[in-house]
């Protein structure tokens, strides 16, 4: 990367950070996008570049095996980045306009089936970690939270009386999520004992066995142990309580728009990935049930 190059890279993460207040996990994803921009454009310098070098780019990388979805991330990140420069340092077009990306088949998230949910959530918390992990998971499985989500909540972000959580989510946005009975439970029991361990000065709600702020690896590492532990042979990751919660729910009450809010998505094409989970779930019971389904 050459030196100007390395400057604007530098003045767009500010950017990011003291402007746009993104999370750090966001501003990282954006600086490793733009750099494979640059190494890819090598030797041409960013003020140079046309449409004809952003697809050449596009299209080596698509030979190199990178799919449609993380071609459009990247492209979606060097569209704001020129952006940036045509406002703030006098760039007078963005090459990255009118660019499309290969389209790739749509993954589908995974979820639990509700009984697969059950046995992972159904055990006996012998020691405050337990009682930790127990009111963790329920949480997520109760309101859908994203990982980082749940590893920043402060004591205060649990209303007990009215059964919510007040959830910080992308781009700084607040919103307040139903938590069920059971995870509500569990939290209260873990809040005994997290008053008790807690370092003075911390205000997480969830803490290390040393009384610090839980760490989000530790929060997936906790999961993916506990899952073994309860015989589910399967990758469960926080994410897929995230994808049961929301599965679970639209198969139960089919409000897309609640799910929506309680996700926290901004646009409603998020949530409606849901709507083929559930045909799926649908078609399996057709398939198992119909008399005319059943394979001879």
């Amino acid at each position: 990367m050459d030196t100007q190059s390395e400057s604007f890279a530098t003045a767009f993460n500010r950017h990011l950070v003291s402007e746009r207040r993104l999370s750090a996990h966001t501003c990282k994803s954006y600086a490793h996008d733009i750099h494979i921009l640059f190494k890819q454009l090598a030797p041409a310098t960013v003020g140079h570049v046309q449409p004809q070098h952003i697809r050449q780019v596009i299209i080596q990388l698509h030979g190199k095996g990178y799919s449609g979805r993380s071609l459009g991330r990247m492209l979606s990140a060097w569209r704001r980045f020129y952006h940036f420069l045509i406002r703030e340092h006098g760039f007078h077009h963005n090459p990255c306009t009118g660019i499309r990306v290969p389209k790739s088949p749509k993954k589908l998230p995974h979820a639990l089936s509700p009984d697969e949910a059950a046995q992972l959530l159904t055990f006996t918390a012998v020691n405050p970690l337990i009682i930790r992990d127990r009111a963790m998971f329920e949480l997520f499985y109760s309101s859908g939270l994203r990982l980082a989500e749940l590893a920043q909540l402060g004591t205060n972000d649990i209303d007990f009386p009215d059964g919510t959580v007040r959830v910080t989510g992308k781009g700084g946005k607040t919103r307040i999520v139903p938590v069920g009975k059971v995870a509500i439970e569990a939290l209260q029991e873990w809040t005994g004992y997290r008053n008790k361990i807690a370092r003075s000065g911390v205000d997480a709600l969830f803490l290390s066995q040393h009384g610090n702020a839980i760490s989000a690896r530790t929060v997936s590492h906790r999961l993916k142990t506990h899952s073994r532990q309860q015989g589910l042979h399967k990758n469960v990751h926080p994410h897929i309580l995230r994808h049961s919660f929301a599965s679970h729910l639209l198969q139960s009450s089919g409000d897309l728009r609640a799910v929506q809010e309680m996700l926290g998505h901004a646009h409603i094409t998020s949530t409606q990935v849901y709507t083929h989970l559930d045909f799926q779930h649908l078609t399996h019971v057709y398939d198992a049930a119909h008399p005319r389904a059943k394979k001879k």
